[in-house]
């Protein structure tokens, strides 16, 4: 079956999103949990499972690509047909994206090595449906494990932690204002924004800026699209030129 990005990865029915977790069964590893989020057949695919070997696929092409915008990046790696349109291999690829963006631009000297282990601390607190279940989406996590690894942030340390943990309040609010429904493509977007900016103001680093991004995820959306409270939707040829009348 093909695999589905949208709905089930199973069978392609909607996704259930409990108010209460309960015990399930992923179908794909046997793990046994409490899970929030089931396709209406009772089918659970663990955050494990969920990406399976998509990470090392996103992280390979991290590592290899040369290009230095980090939107650029963000937006081949979120078109890739396995990368789903909401879940957390988004996250990964906004921090992978940004570090990439800052080791080919060259100033900072980042290593592979650098990457990879703020793509694994992202993988430990991005977990799917978190954003809506705690109010903490992937992608701010994600962009502080960046930060936190550029920094050497640490519990024990003083300005490396405070500084992070500002920038990680300033991605949760510039996300927060896109909300309603969420969409992991919008939340990555203006995430590298907010994250550019506080490489310049840290590093005195500059990172190209997105030019115009025109969304074509509108109609892949299971809670529908935000369309024209969001920054980045394309009005659809026909709407345009309604608009322009």
């Amino acid at each position: 079956m093909k695999n589905n990005t949208e709905h089930c990865q199973i069978c392609g029915q909607a996704l259930d999103y409990l108010s209460v977790g309960k015990e399930v069964t992923c179908i794909k590893c046997g793990k046994i949990e409490i899970g929030n989020i089931c396709c209406l057949r009772g089918h659970y695919v663990c955050d494990d499972c969920h990406g399976n070997d998509l990470f090392e696929s996103i992280l390979s092409d991290i590592e290899t690509t040369q290009e230095h915008n980090p939107f650029v990046i963000a937006e081949r790696l979120m078109s890739h047909e396995r990368v789903p349109m909401l879940g957390c291999e988004n996250a990964w690829i906004a921090a992978g994206a940004f570090l990439a963006a800052l080791k080919n631009e060259g100033t900072l000297k980042i290593a592979d090595n650098q990457i990879r282990e703020a793509l694994q601390r992202t993988k430990k607190q991005a977990i799917g449906g978190y954003c809506g279940l705690t109010g903490v989406c992937g992608i701010a996590p994600a962009i502080g494990a960046c930060f936190s690894v550029l920094l050497g942030a640490a519990c024990p340390k003083d300005q490396e932690t405070a500084k992070t943990m500002n920038v990680v309040g300033n991605i949760v609010q510039v996300i927060a204002s896109l909300t309603g429904p969420c969409c992991c493509k919008a939340f990555v977007r203006a995430a590298l924004a907010e994250a550019s900016a506080s490489a310049e103001e840290f590093f005195n680093v500059s990172l190209p800026a997105y030019e115009q991004i025109d969304c074509t995820y509108s109609a892949r959306h299971p809670h529908q699209c935000r369309e024209d409270k969001c920054p980045y939707y394309k009005y659809p040829q026909e709407k345009a030129k309604t608009l322009d009348l």
